[in-house]
């Protein structure tokens, strides 16, 4: 039933369209000249019907999803109504009407950016909406970026004079005077540095003294005050050193491979012998 109702609202529909259509009376069709038309208000009226049949197809053109070719003969049909507007738009100021010419939008590419002239069809061809991203359409927006020229290393050489190695920096007396500043300042920071190091080992001297003349003033009475007494510890040879290595490297071999009884047993026969 739904289907049969469906049928038979399409067919009221079509026949409600029809008798409006009398009613209308017969479609008048769009000159193929714009230079055909006699009256202002027609060729207005032709010149609004264009842009409404424009706005559509750039409506229609923005859905990347039709196809390159159906995308390319939309960009066609809409550059030819483009074309047709721009007639129209003469015949009008011909017949005394606005110059329409002087609101016409500028091209820009996908950045916004105004585009003087494409080329491609020729001039004044304009690409919108998915036409822009086609391939081979996309270069016509996009500027060419500069391209930077190698210098050789010959004219590398030639660019190089005196005063890229500073052969003439101290002619006119101003890096002179910057070194000199800054010399005399690090002199001074080097100069107190060394006076606080000075400072701490003559500090440390005095208590040194201090220490020695103390404590020989307790064993041998009063002696000089401003007298200083430096103690040297002897330090044994080398014969002495070997020696002292070579007793632990054998006790610890016997502390190693000897047990508890065996040490007992060398040790009295050492109290018997008399030997330490």
């Amino acid at each position: 039933m739904a289907r049969n109702e469906e049928k038979a609202q399409s067919m009221l529909n079509r026949y409600l369209a029809g008798k409006l259509e009398e009613k209308r009376g017969p479609k008048q069709k769009r000159p193929y000249l714009a230079s055909e038309c006699r009256d202002l208000v027609e060729a207005d009226k032709w010149r609004s019907q264009i842009i409404r049949e424009i706005g559509k197809k750039v409506m229609e053109i923005q859905n990347e999803g039709l196809g390159e070719h159906r995308i390319r003969d939309l960009n066609d049909e809409i550059n030819k109504l483009i074309r047709e507007k721009g007639h129209w738009e003469r015949r009008i100021k011909e017949l005394g009407g606005p110059d329409y010419s002087r609101a016409t939008g500028k091209v820009t590419d996908s950045k916004g950016r105004e585009v003087a002239e494409l080329t491609g069809k020729g001039r004044g061809y304009t690409y919108f909406g998915a036409a822009k991203k086609l391939p081979g359409v996309k270069e016509l927006f996009e500027a060419e970026p500069v391209k930077l020229a190698r210098r050789s290393r010959h004219q590398m050489y030639r660019s190089i004079d005196p005063d890229y190695y500073g052969f003439r920096d101290e002619e006119d007396g101003v890096l002179e005077r910057v070194e000199a500043e800054a010399e005399k300042v690090i002199r001074m920071q080097a100069v107190l540095e060394w006076e606080e190091k000075e400072m701490e080992r003559q500090q440390a001297l005095s208590s040194v003294g201090t220490r020695a003349g103390g404590g020989s003033a307790a064993a041998g009475g009063e002696g000089d005050e401003g007298s200083r007494f430096i103690a040297y510890v002897p330090l044994p040879d080398q014969q002495a050193i070997e020696a002292k290595i070579l007793e632990m490297k054998r006790n610890d071999l016997l502390a190693k491979y000897t047990s508890d009884a065996l040490l007992q047993q060398q040790a009295q026969a050492k109290a018997l012998l008399n030997k330490k």
